[in-house]
């Protein structure tokens, strides 16, 4: 599913600007994000701009060079433990796209009085291709848990129930949950990118260019134990009431019968100890000292890019400004062209509002697609939230925000993988028991394919018993639904769906279970 996003997206580039890339050469030291250079990381990178390149697909490849910082999760500093596969067990490397753990249900409050007895139950019923044809891809899960009240008072607690994903796939992955068999509205929250930053140029050549998801359940377990996570996930979004100054371009013209990618440049001189500037709109930039020239393909009604161009200011304003016209996105000198205008608008305001207006833009255009279910405000706080952590704003920003390319940033607050949960309220009343089920369909680890791995083919998934809950379990157990449309090649269960063992009671003190299998064929 990702891949045939993945897909959709280079169908997307221009050729023309292909073509354009292919002959552009700069004089200057060109940004990596330049309009060029970022269609030739999606033909020639296939998928960098909205994952990292494949292992950011769904996981940073285990055993891959993950430069200065693979690995390393929102809360930690230090790598995860590189002795444990992605599930404790089975491919020894673990699976290069790792979907996270079965997340057991928590509490907001201290749930003194509760216990709880929990059972997950993964159903192998086969699904289809979108052309009818027949596929084994994922399981349906029930996440069931009996709370019990031990006190003479009734007990309302609010419920959490975690789950990793993304809010791209929220419409395939969000749970659905009853209490008592009843469906109960619950409120969505998400938590912050969960993984960390890894080398384009490898050890040798350390940055942070590329995204570094999660790859092991250890991972996740630095991740989510301490608590501190879910604390952000749950506070308050962060505060962006800085002052900028807003530069917006608009009333385009330019020659676009006689050139395809007539291009507008913006010059000014600055000084980048006193002045940052972000971009939305923006193809490309190219700098020198303290010179910078940033630089747009003109709108022409056809070519698929944001009518909204702005540079947005923070610290010392730029003062003067040329605006020149070029025959494209190479601007060369004695490439200039005449005809191109456009009118400037210059404002004051603060990041959060400009911030608010770029979230709409951009969610323009996902909200269009079929099935996009994903809530605005918490989309622009995932956006908040990135600029203040890994962006311009966190201070120390990462190789890869670090141009204030907006467009990128809005962009992969989609895709990122990160920890969701679902908020609703319980009451068990006094001495008697409620029963939570949290019903989702959860995509399996797995192996590219042609990817020429041991474990090509396979579907792997894994249970967290414990992790992120204040619960007291007294009692855990898992179950196979329609086991025979799979075979189970790895485990640490026990089931046997031969001996017809389908449902295990599982070991309180074992704090995580993992399942391969190989889709029967027909």
């Amino acid at each position: 599913m990702r891949g045939e996003r993945l897909f959709r997206a280079l169908g997307r580039v221009d050729p023309a600007l292909v073509e354009e890339a292919l002959s552009v050469r700069r004089r200057m030291p060109w940004k990596r994000w330049a309009a060029m250079a970022a269609c030739l990381a999606l033909v020639m990178g296939l998928g960098w701009r909205i994952t990292g390149g494949f292992q950011g697909v769904g996981a940073g490849s285990s055993g891959a060079d993950n430069g200065s910082s693979g690995g390393i999760s929102a809360d930690s500093s230090a790598p995860a433990d590189p002795g444990e596969g992605v599930h404790g067990g089975g491919i020894e490397d673990g699976f290069l796209s790792y979907a996270g753990p079965v997340l057991p249900l928590t509490t907001v409050e201290d749930p003194a009085g509760l216990t709880a007895e929990r059972t997950v139950t993964w159903d192998f019923a086969p699904g289809a291709y979108p052309d009818g044809e027949s596929r084994q891809w994922g399981a349906e899960v029930t996440d069931a848990s009996v709370l019990r009240n031990h006190t003479e008072a009734d007990i309302t607690v609010t419920a959490l129930y975690p789950f990793a994903g993304s809010l791209d796939g929220l419409a395939e992955i969000r749970p659905r949950v009853t209490v008592d068999g009843e469906a109960v509205e619950t409120e969505l929250y998400a938590g912050s990118y969960s993984g960390g930053f890894q080398s384009a140029g490898g050890a040798e050549d350390p940055d942070t260019l590329n995204l570094a998801e999660l790859n092991s359940w250890t991972e996740y377990r630095a991740l989510l134990e301490s608590g501190a996570y879910l604390e952000r996930a749950l506070g308050d979004a962060p505060a962006l009431d800085i002052p900028v100054t807003v530069y917006e371009f608009s009333d385009f013209a330019a020659p676009h019968g006689e050139f395809q990618a007539a291009t507008q440049a913006i010059s000014f001189d600055m000084d980048p100890e006193k002045t940052t500037v972000l971009t939305y709109g923006i193809n490309g930039m190219e700098w020198d000292g303290n010179f910078r020239r940033y630089s747009y393909f003109v709108p022409d009604g056809i070519r698929r890019e944001p009518e909204q161009k702005l540079l947005i200011v923070l610290g010392e304003d730029i003062g003067d400004y040329t605006l020149q016209g070029y025959q494209n996105g190479g601007c060369h000198p004695g490439e200039e062209i005449e005809g191109v205008s456009c009118t400037v608008t210059r404002s004051e305001t603060v990041m959060d509002a400009v911030l608010e207006r770029l979230c709409r833009d951009h969610a323009e255009e996902w909200g269009e697609r079929e099935g996009a279910v994903i809530p605005f405000a918490l989309y622009r706080r995932a956006a908040a939230e990135l600029l203040a952590q890994y962006g311009v704003l966190s201070g120390a920003p990462v190789d890869r925000y670090s141009d204030g390319r907006l467009d990128d940033l809005l962009g992969e607050v989609l895709y990122h993988d990160r920890v969701l949960y679902l908020r609703f309220l319980v009451t068990v009343p006094a001495g008697e028991a409620v029963s939570v089920a949290c019903g989702l369909w959860k995509e399996p680890s797995y192996d590219f394919g042609c990817s020429g791995t041991e474990g090509e083919g396979l579907q792997g998934y894994d249970l967290a018993a414990r992790l992120g809950s204040g619960l007291e379990f007294t009692r855990q157990s898992a179950a196979l639904v329609n086991a025979e449309n799979v075979q189970i090649t790895g485990q640490d269960f026990g089931f046997d769906p031969e001996g017809g063992v389908t449902p295990v009671e599982l070991d309180l003190e074992q704090e995580h279970y993992y399942l391969e299998v190989r889709p029967v064929e027909e």
